[in-house]
């Protein structure tokens, strides 16, 4: 069961870091398009707002894509002061944490994406974006950083077992 969670978890990462990484290009371009445009009296108007959500969706995106690399802060002075075979304690602790953590918090996104998309709620800019769109991206990136948490969990106390089997 960890095994087909964190492969499916790893497909998902590299496409949603894949996105991620094309918001990066998309958010560089519209700078540039705007600076061009700025030199000649114009603008899209809309720099502020899509580079904002263009920021938010990849951020939260790549979490689960940094997390699978161990790209994220991690503080591991407790587990260097404990003996090896039990190094994955805390790591299951610190993982049920936040996966706790950004499910709770994926739940309520989620129903507030799910608010804007019945009432049609859209931004209060010229672009009258359908707010359910980036806050759809941010809930797809909190979803899928559960699902990197879930298959890191089953990972440990798979081989947890495995080891306590073997002694």
């Amino acid at each position: 069961m960890a095994a087909l969670v964190n492969l499916l978890s790893h497909r998902l990462n590299q496409l949603a870091g894949g996105l991620a990484m094309g918001l990066i290009l998309y958010i560089t371009g519209h700078i540039l398009l705007e600076i061009v445009l700025r030199l000649f009296g114009r603008s899209t108007f809309v720099l502020d707002e899509f580079v904002g959500y263009g920021v938010a969706t990849m951020t939260f995106l790549g979490l689960g894509y940094a997390l699978e690399r161990g790209s994220l802060i991690r503080v591991k002075l407790l587990v260097d002061k404990l003996p090896p075979r039990w190094h994955w304690l805390p790591e299951l602790l610190a993982t049920l944490v936040a996966l706790f953590t950004f499910a709770t918090l994926a739940w309520f996104w989620g129903r507030n994406v799910w608010r804007s998309y019945q009432r049609g709620t859209t931004s209060d800019t010229l672009a009258d974006t359908p707010l359910w769109l980036p806050e759809g991206m941010v809930w797809l990136g909190m979803a899928l950083l559960c699902l990197s948490l879930l298959g890191r969990v089953l990972g440990l106390v798979t081989r947890a077992a495995t080891r306590q089997g073997t002694h």
